[in-house]
């Protein structure tokens, strides 16, 4: 009899905690009168369940994901267009699927963002919530006006799955651990880019090598790299010049090379106030995120949902820092799941508490400073440098002379470089309903004893920003010895325990 109640009474628990999410969900979908509108006649995006038929709410198999990409590329030829970037170690294509209503041509004028999920292969929630993502832009254009207008204009590239070698030997009901994180060699693929704080002497591996020439050749404007493992998103820097020294403790050098990752302060870019802003639409139109609760007891609360990578904690090798300081691109990375790889038959929740996120994240690539860098005659001047006056970190044009740059409402002035051109200030101002439109126009360079007066164009590869001085290193040796090994464990274990 006592089993029966004791049965009867959490049956009854469970259908109040899953009311409670749906009211909960309900009640953040309906407030969001302080976020970027593209079109202020739009609707919100309606809620949508994927047909089943097509998409079930399962983990997929790499034989399988790629099936229902060239199914879907098939079926909506319009609509998207498939592509590899690479193969992984063992083989597999990391497929990237554009979904726009101009797939296989860059629509001038208009951004390219971007979704990469599964980079760590034991946290694939992200993984399959962007191929129902993909279903979702593709079913929805005909119907949904907020899914039409971002369609026509932006192109949404989305990589599912960036590490498929370590998902294929992760453990689904693990959500921790570290089996199935790395790739086919052992390789952590968010600490394997190039980083601006620190060398980063780890091998390039076939996965990162990939992704670094695909932002190469692509003016990324936005992106979100989907993880789990934590219930949050953070933004650059992941990494910083010296960690903070724990006073008291902190007594010897040797000592400081073991603590120091975990005396961690916040990293702050010149973008801070945009990157604050880019997690906190993305949390706040998440079902749960903005609540800011820990996981578990042992595992840190986050103000509104949102943290500074460095504040959480440091890491060398990150893909966001590299990307934002290489190519100009804001990526935020998007914790979504407290368990690393959970039931499959949570998957219905996770998306239902993601969708509105993903759609409204994107739609912030059109706030800020937008337009096109010419010369006199109306030729559009490619890889002119660009620098908003204050905020060190630059971007480029496009081959087409395109720019664009994410910025909250306010007045700047854009700095604008090209070798054999006189340099230009602009001074402009953003507002909060629509991106502003900005021209620029430059005149060659005069000639000096029949010289070209060059100015400053960053070298091919290098960061797109003048790099200010760090303060000298610490007179320990923290990639050798016994220190060095405890502070590799270390970081390994919180790496495998909070994402």
């Amino acid at each position: 009899m006592a089993k029966w109640l004791n049965t009867i009474v959490a049956l009854l628990i469970l259908n109040i905690f899953s009311s409670n999410i749906i009211i909960i969900f309900a009640q953040t979908a309906t407030s969001l009168s302080n976020n970027l509108e593209p079109e202020p006649s739009l609707p919100e995006p309606r809620a949508y369940i994927p047909n089943e038929n097509n998409l079930d709410f399962v983990y997929h198999s790499h034989e399988e994901l790629t099936k229902f990409l060239r199914a879907t590329s098939a079926r909506y030829p319009n609509l998207t267009a498939l592509y590899s970037i690479g193969k992984s170690i063992q083989g597999k294509d990391l497929w990237v699927m554009v979904v726009s209503s101009s797939p296989y041509e860059h629509m001038l004028g208009k951004p390219d963002v971007k979704y990469v999920g599964n980079i760590h292969g034991n946290e694939p929630v992200g993984r399959e919530l962007l191929l129902h993502l993909i279903q979702y832009l593709v079913t929805s254009y005909e119907t949904d006006q907020y899914v039409h207008w971002l369609l026509d204009n932006m192109r949404i590239h989305i990589l599912p799955s960036m590490n498929p070698d370590g998902f294929a030997v992760a453990k689904e009901g693990a959500c921790e651990g570290g089996q199935g994180r790395y790739n086919a060699r052992g390789f952590d693929l968010n600490r394997n880019f190039p980083d601006y704080f620190k060398q980063n002497n780890k091998r390039g591996q076939p996965e990162t090598d990939s992704v670094k020439d695909w932002i190469s050749k692509i003016q990324f404007v936005l992106s979100g790299s989907l993880h789990g493992g934590a219930l949050v998103a953070s933004y650059p820097y992941d990494n910083t010049p010296n960690a903070r020294r724990l006073k008291g403790i902190c007594r010897s050098s040797a000592l400081c090379a073991m603590f120091q990752t975990y005396a961690a302060s916040p990293s702050l870019t010149p973008d801070d106030d945009v990157f604050k802003h880019l997690s906190l639409v993305y949390a706040k139109n998440h079902a749960k995120m903005s609540r800011g609760v820990a996981c578990k007891s042992a595992t840190p609360a986050f103000e509104n949902g949102i943290t500074n990578g460095a504040a959480w904690y440091p890491l060398t090798g990150g893909m966001q820092d590299y990307q934002y300081v290489w190519y100009g691109c804001m990526e935020v990375t998007l914790e979504i799941s407290c368990c690393k790889y959970p039931p499959a038959y949570e998957l219905r929740k996770y998306w239902e508490d993601n969708q509105l996120s993903l759609i409204k994240f994107l739609a912030e690539a059109h706030r800020g400073v937008q337009g096109f860098v010419l010369d006199s005659s109306g030729t559009p001047i490619e890889r002119a440098s660009l620098k908003v006056k204050g905020r060190d970190v630059g971007f480029q044009t496009t081959k087409y002379g395109e720019f664009w740059r994410i910025l909250l409402p306010g007045y700047y002035k854009l700095e604008i470089f090209a070798e054999g051109f006189a340099p230009r200030e602009i001074e402009f101002v953003v507002v909060e309903q629509h991106p502003t439109l900005l021209n620029v126009t430059l005149q060659p360079a005069k000639r000096t004893d029949s010289a070209i007066i060059h100015h400053y164009r960053p070298l091919p590869g290098s960061p797109q920003h003048y790099r200010p001085p760090h303060p000298p290193p610490p007179s320990y040796n923290s990639n050798s010895g016994l220190f060095s090994s405890i502070t590799n464990s270390l970081n390994s274990i919180y790496s495998n325990i909070f994402g």
